[in-house]
């Protein structure tokens, strides 16, 4: 009786598609977050108003793509990649940098449990 089965990382049945849930998730709240962004920006926005809103507009629908697509190894990647252009559309409007911030913390944290519960 000598079972030598390696111990699992998780309780979960699937901890890859646990992993990829709470990214697809997160990017999706990360899409909301910015679409609703448009409406403040555009009462507040003043010298790049417009270009912080096509910002905020393109960067959600980038959020939900990749969202989509978290079940590719490099959609992962660009989920990061998407969390430093959401940082450097900050450069256009005070908003877009304290989302980025937010996001970019709660993106590292999903790297975190992606690792720890995924291997």
């Amino acid at each position: 009786m000598n079972d030598e089965r390696p111990p699992r990382r998780s309780g979960l049945r699937d901890p890859v598609a646990a992993a990829r849930g709470l990214g697809a998730a997160t990017l999706g709240l990360e899409a909301l977050v910015l679409v609703l962004a448009i409406q403040p920006i555009r009462m507040l926005g003043a010298g790049f108003g417009t270009s912080a809103m096509a910002a905020s507009a393109g960067l959600a629908v980038g959020a939900v793509v990749v969202a989509g697509l978290l079940r590719y190894r490099w959609a992962w990647y660009a989920g990061t990649v998407l969390q430093a252009l959401v940082l450097l559309a900050g450069l256009l409007h005070w908003s877009l940098l304290g989302v980025g911030l937010v996001f970019a913390v709660v993106w590292a944290y999903v790297w975190h449990v992606r690792r720890v519960i995924a291997g």
